[in-house]
């Protein structure tokens, strides 16, 4: 199912490993009025790749990633709050933060790190050579890190041709990190040998966005429901498998912002009888919890389930489950995604090039 090396397959010992996370994490102000990490959920579920680096011999890590979308140097955006979070999240190691990419600061970083140390670099973004794919970049950042191993473990940034994702790894032996590898697999396979039934949960605003992915899953679900403003607007199908969600609750103008009770009943009674569960898009305005009922209802549904696998899709839904997870840890899932646009581009048979770079096995 995953046919590129990981970081099982290559020989880590004494490499400088040079790793491309996603530490693309929200942000939230402090009562002292600094930056903090508001989820870690990103940040924990890079740590396996980074433990097993350690553990089999990686002389250094250097750790790469992004954060928003600056026009430039943000201060807001620093990288330098995730890098005291993934301190104390690994008690015994030495964790350092460079505020610059590339350059003799970040040379002068690396040979000041000790043996079996993590360095984080400062947000990729910052250059805007970044996004555009420079190989010019690429090469500063390994000549500035000595690296000599590249690993890739950031699923959410792989369909992006960046300089991070493709043109550093032509530059390096490049492999897969654990969370990549979980990723691809999972889903790749949810779609290829799924247990049945399968049902698949679609939600969110825009029908132009959800239309292909409901396209992909109609030859292989069982089921699907369809919520979210897309039913709220009007979605209509003729697929027998394809349930639209038939009510909903409405604030005191009339607009539909959850669905309905008899909806949610229904969706409940499927996805109970479900093998196999993909949840994209949320089903009602869940930022307000007067129209967050059915989208916790199905979140509670799968995360006290241990008989299915679910998966949970896209940067808004993802970030709904995870919140709930933070509440009550005895929710479980199989796989909540950290790549919404990544998670959507894979499903639906499209390019993702930070992975097609790797090396085959």
């Amino acid at each position: 199912m995953f046919e590129k090396k990981t970081v099982r397959d290559v020989d880590v010992k004494d490499q400088v490993v040079l790793v491309r996370t996603d530490y693309n994490v929200p942000l939230a102000v402090t009562d002292e009025g600094k930056m903090a990490v508001a989820s870690d959920f990103r940040i924990r579920e890079g740590l396996p790749t980074i433990k097993y680096l350690l553990e089999n011999g990686a002389k250094k890590l250097i750790l790469m990633s992004h954060m928003g979308r600056p026009e430039g140097k943000d201060e807001k955006l620093s990288l330098r709050v995730v890098a005291e979070t993934l301190a104390g999240l690994l008690p015994g190691s030495t964790v350092n933060f460079v505020d610059e990419v590339t350059g003799l600061e970040v040379k002068a970083a690396v040979e000041e790190l000790p043996e079996r140390g993590i360095l984080l670099l400062e947000n990729l973004r910052f250059d805007k050579r970044e996004k555009e794919g420079s190989e010019e970049l690429a090469k500063e950042i390994v000549e500035a890190t000595g690296a000599t191993l590249f690993v890739q473990d950031g699923f959410a940034v792989t369909h992006r041709a960046h300089a991070s994702t493709v043109a550093v790894a032509k530059l390096l032996p490049a492999a897969a990190g654990l969370l990549l590898e979980k990723e691809v697999t999972m889903l790749r396979g949810a779609l290829a040998e799924p247990e049945r039934p399968l049902v698949a949960v679609i939600g969110g605003a825009k029908v132009a966005d959800k239309q292909p992915l409901i396209d992909r899953f109609l030859p292989v679900a069982d089921r699907i429901i369809i919520g979210g403003k897309i039913a709220a607007d009007g979605y209509e199908s003729d697929h027998a498998q394809i349930y639209v969600a038939e009510d909903f609750d409405t604030d005191g103008e009339g607009a539909r912002l959850d669905i309905g009770p008899i909806a949610t009943a229904k969706m409940a009674g499927m996805v109970s009888g479900a093998k196999t569960v993909i949840w994209n898009g949320l089903l009602g305005k869940a930022e307000d919890p007067a129209y967050a009922t059915s989208s916790t209802i199905l979140a509670k549904i799968l995360g006290e389930r241990d008989d299915e696998t679910s998966i949970i899709l896209g940067g808004d839904t993802s970030g709904f489950v995870e919140g709930l997870y933070m509440e009550d840890p005895s929710l479980t899932y199989s796989l909540i995604s950290t790549g919404g646009g990544a998670a959507l581009e894979l499903l639906a048979g499209g390019e993702m090039p930070g992975v097609e770079v790797l090396e085959g096995k």
